[in-house]
């Protein structure tokens, strides 16, 4: 995968407010931006995350059903996670492939990076293609709030699931998964 272009970070003027929870914060600062404009713009500070699309040795996709609160329901989506402090990418997507599928893989592919919500975070996933899977003889303890079912299925199943629109479907997983199909099918 490419670079992306260099940043072009804003002049911190002023802190308004700030807001932390858990792992992020929401932030109000009024900032020089490149174009030399001022301007007063709400964020939230994320400390970054890393993504896999899992792939088994017949081809098939590891997927997960998680429940997501802040949509009420339970959605598909590729087994992701939040970045420790001080945590390189691949080390926390293998640390969370384990821990949300059971699974390890031995070859990691990268898929570049995804910018989620730019216009309100500063939040990059790192995206990863995990083949040569092996299921762990021991399942690692994942977190007590996550509610997941681990789905495995055909390309053509999830293709067909992704074009029904019977299933809700967040955008890392459509945008990690036309990575992964992109760079299987020149790769192969």
């Amino acid at each position: 995968m490419s670079n992306l272009l260099p940043s072009e970070p804003s002049k911190l003027i002023k802190n308004i407010h700030k807001v932390k929870a858990k792992k992020i914060s929401f932030e109000i600062n009024k900032v020089l931006l490149p174009i030399g404009v001022e301007g007063t713009f709400g964020m939230i500070k994320h400390p970054g995350a890393s993504l896999a699309v899992p792939i088994t040795s017949d081809g098939n996709i590891i997927i997960l059903r998680q429940y997501r609160f802040a949509v009420a329901r339970r959605i598909l989506e590729f087994p992701a996670g939040t970045l420790e402090e001080g945590e390189e990418p691949l080390i926390s997507m293998q640390r969370e492939l384990g821990e949300e599928t059971g699974y390890s893989a031995s070859t990691w592919d990268s898929l570049g990076l995804l910018l989620p919500c730019p216009g309100y975070s500063d939040e990059i996933i790192h995206l990863y293609l995990a083949r040569d899977l092996s299921i762990l003889d021991r399942q690692p303890k994942g977190d007590l709030d996550e509610d997941i079912e681990v789905l495995e299925l055909s390309k053509l199943e999830f293709e067909k699931l992704i074009s029904s629109g019977e299933e809700a479907l967040d955008a890392k997983t459509i945008t990690a998964w036309h990575r992964a199909y992109q760079f299987l099918n020149m790769n192969n």
